[in-house]
């Protein structure tokens, strides 16, 4: 898969591709090893020095990366066992929610997520993660199933927010968003939720509404997009820097506010620059909160979320 830079990834882009020419004349035109070195330190110091000071803004186009870990690749790398389980059992099967039944580090779990897709085919076959009501009512049926035989709840978040055409409003799709939210915060099982790309609005709390809520370093979560709220403010949809900066939607702030409770580390260069290892730390760290919080009784899970989610602006 090649590269995908983002514009203020231009001088590394830069860097590699004089790093990859002088690659291709090493075998042509003599050793270039010493160079190749030289500029390989100086690309992962860049790296390093852009990613150490991201904006808001930079951030949000760091968690749109296409490149970045999607629930598939969660499934893949920290799942064993994974059954897929479909459908609302009222209209359809929604794609832009996946979950199901597997195994995480031998424990059994109920796992679901929005799934953007890779590329064309999957992004329209997983409408690019937006969700429709039946995949909020499918992830209601999952939930249901959690607690009936008291497995945890892992979910992850990534999506620009729930679909908004006609046929899912005909379907109440606020009311399956509002059914899915509640669904959330009435469980008696653990529950996690992962912000690991886009947290967009009430498509994401619908299943992000959880005892605990880990956010991956360069991911967004907010009640709008940039964009949406630079049209509202300024009719300008082109001021979505000036929102992003404004709106208080990344890792540090929302943990400041009580929002979210821990930020996992990404790869230098981000998720998308090495999904194995991004993969693996998520991993790591959902085990240690799952490992507390199944030491709570279902009572005391209730009690811990109700706790957490009232104490969100008090301080404010």
């Amino acid at each position: 898969m090649a590269t995908h830079y983002l514009d203020f990834e231009k001088p590394i882009a830069e860097l590699e591709a004089k790093i990859e020419e002088l690659s291709l004349l090493s075998s042509s035109a003599g050793s270039f090893d010493a160079e190749i070195e030289g500029l390989r330190k100086k690309a992962e110091q860049l790296r390093r020095k852009t990613y150490a000071s991201l904006d808001p803004w930079m951030k949000t186009q760091v968690a749109r990366h296409p490149q970045r870990p999607h629930f598939v690749d969660y499934v893949e790398g920290l799942f064993t066992d994974f059954v897929e389980l479909k459908g609302d059992r009222q209209f359809g099967d929604d794609q832009a929610i996946l979950g199901g039944l597997a195994r995480f580090r031998d424990r059994p779990v109920v796992i679901m997520g929005h799934e953007k897709g890779h590329d064309t085919q999957t992004r329209l076959t997983h409408n690019f993660g937006m969700a429709r009501p039946e995949g909020y009512r499918k992830a209601v049926r999952l939930m249901d199933m959690a607690e009936q035989y008291g497995l945890p709840v892992l979910s992850f978040v990534d999506t620009a927010g729930a679909y908004p055409g006609l046929g899912a409003e005909e379907r109440g799709q606020a009311e399956a968003i509002a059914r899915s939210t509640e669904r959330c915060l009435t469980l008696g099982v653990p529950s996690i939720a992962t912000i690991t790309g886009e947290g967009g609005s009430g498509g994401a709390i619908a299943i992000a509404a959880a005892g605990r809520v880990l956010m991956l370093e360069h991911s967004i979560y907010s009640v709008i997009s940039p964009e949406g709220a630079a049209g509202i403010l300024w009719r300008d949809g082109a001021r979505a820097r000036d929102a992003a900066m404004a709106m208080k939607i990344t890792a540090p702030d929302l943990v400041e506010l009580g929002i979210v409770d821990r930020i996992i580390p990404e790869p230098v260069g981000g998720a998308h620059a090495d999904r194995a290892a991004a993969v693996t730390m998520v991993g790591d760290i959902l085990a240690e909160e799952l490992e507390t919080l199944s030491r709570l009784s279902a009572d005391e899970i209730r009690k811990a979320r109700a706790e957490r989610f009232y104490a969100i602006g008090r301080a404010a």
